[in-house]
């Protein structure tokens, strides 16, 4: 069977503005273009914009997704396993939050009193999940599958008190980070609290800090386009300016 955008649309809930600017990107080309100028779309397109929705739930980029359904060894039984695991870890997540809100609306009711400890435990499970979705793969191959669960679990048992500050002083690094890029300079004063300011936040975390491992990490950073995007959003090359800071305060070259 065959679909127009208008039908297509209609099928899957994606607007027809979003199908064609899919093909004008080369995400999801038509089967074939008819005689009167009507995009066509047969099964297999219908079942690539299925994958297409299913990495689109799992919050990835436009580009990610191109990069991945049109490489050579793509299998869509993979991939469709892969959907299932992933979005079974998100709705876990979902529900760890609602089951949060839940005993918060049942506390300011007057229900029972919750722990500080309870009310953040569905956000921490959020970060954790998140970067497991990001980074997991690169963190667990640089530092391995024991370092990754402790650091997982130090941040499962985090008290209120530690995530508030984790989350302040993350904001902060940002902050900093565009002053300090400002200099110029990877060495001065500033750029060294930066550096200095990291580590503070890693140890919230990690479960033992070594200038090796950090060295490491901002190399990473610099390495992976998601790590550079993150940190390029306060200030474009801002990641390699951290790198740099980060190997100064180190000691290393």
């Amino acid at each position: 069977m065959e679909y127009t955008v208008k039908k297509l649309a209609q099928l899957s809930g994606v607007s027809s503005r979003t199908l064609r600017y899919y093909d004008e990107i080369g995400l999801l080309k038509p089967a074939r273009i008819n005689s009167s100028g009507y995009r066509l779309y047969g099964q297999h397109q219908v079942d690539i914009l299925q994958q297409i929705l299913f990495y689109r739930e799992l919050e990835l980029s436009l580009e990610d997704i191109t990069e991945i359904i049109h490489q050579p060894n793509f299998n869509r039984n993979v991939a469709l396993q892969q959907h299932y695991e992933q979005l079974m870890k998100k709705r876990a997540r979902l529900d760890k939050i609602l089951e949060t809100i839940e005993k918060t609306i049942d506390s300011v009711s007057g229900g029972n009193p919750m722990k500080d400890n309870e009310k953040f435990e569905g956000l921490k499970q959020k970060m954790i999940n998140e970067n497991e979705q990001k980074y997991g793969v690169e963190i667990r191959e640089k530092y391995g599958e024991a370092v990754v669960e402790e650091s997982n679990a130090k941040l499962r048992g985090m008290t209120q008190e530690k995530y508030e500050a984790m989350e302040k002083l993350g904001v902060e690094i940002f902050e900093l980070l565009k002053e300090a890029y400002e200099t110029g300079d990877p060495q001065s004063e500033i750029a060294q609290q930066l550096a200095a300011k990291h580590k503070e936040w890693l140890e919230y975390s990690w479960p033992a800090y070594s200038k090796e491992a950090h060295i490491g990490l901002a190399e990473m950073y610099v390495a992976d386009d998601r790590f550079t995007a993150y940190y390029d959003k306060a200030v474009q090359g801002g990641t390699k300016f951290l790198r740099d800071a980060i190997v100064i305060y180190c000691g290393g070259k």
